[in-house]
């Protein structure tokens, strides 16, 4: 049996993951994501091409554009274009309400600092899901941050929710009676 070899993280990753110092910063980027998703998602919520009596109309539209690019043989993969058009368009309505609300809770989970690196996963999940989709936008600089978040999970939520959520919830390695002793350290 081998034994195990630890390796310390250097001062700039245990900086800006692992200190509370760095919470200020994860703050602006956090809701400068948060406030992008939620303002798309509201947009969507509140129109009838996604959540309406016509909903689904919009991702049909959407798809459509993606499968045509790949059609083209432009920016959209044969595999990703085959999902879209044999689960995606039929089941567009479905879809629309998963999208839009998702943007919404990314949105808020964000902003209010609350699961931050779940919130942050699900918003990176999405972006990718758009750039596969051939639809570049913010979609790029919103993965980069999304991945950052999750990467600074427990600093990123320190101004917000997560301060007292997480040790209240603990986390799935740590039972949160030994989070909360070290929290009133």
């Amino acid at each position: 049996m081998s034994k195990e070899i630890i390796i310390p993280d250097n001062r700039v990753s245990t900086l800006l993951f692992s200190s509370t110092r760095s919470a200020l910063f994860w703050l602006v980027i956090r809701v400068y994501v948060g406030y992008a998703w939620l303002t798309a998602g509201v947009k969507k919520v509140s129109g009838d091409a996604w959540t309406g009596e016509s909903a689904g109309k919009a991702i049909e539209g959407f798809v459509q554009g993606a499968l045509a690019k790949a059609s083209e043989g432009k920016d959209v993969q044969g595999w990703y274009a085959f999902f879209l058009e044999n689960v995606v368009l039929p089941n567009a309505s479905s879809f629309s309400y998963l999208v839009a609300w998702g943007e919404v809770l990314v949105g808020l989970g964000l902003i209010l600092g609350c699961l931050t690196g779940i919130a942050a996963f699900f918003g990176g999940f999405m972006n990718v899901v758009f750039l596969l989709a051939g639809t570049v936008s913010s979609n790029p600089i919103l993965f980069v941050f999304a991945t950052w978040l999750v990467l600074a999970w427990k600093v990123a939520g320190w101004y917000g929710l997560d301060r007292w959520a997480l040790p209240y919830l603990g986390t799935p390695w740590q039972r949160k009676i030994e989070v909360n002793k070290k929290m009133d350290v």
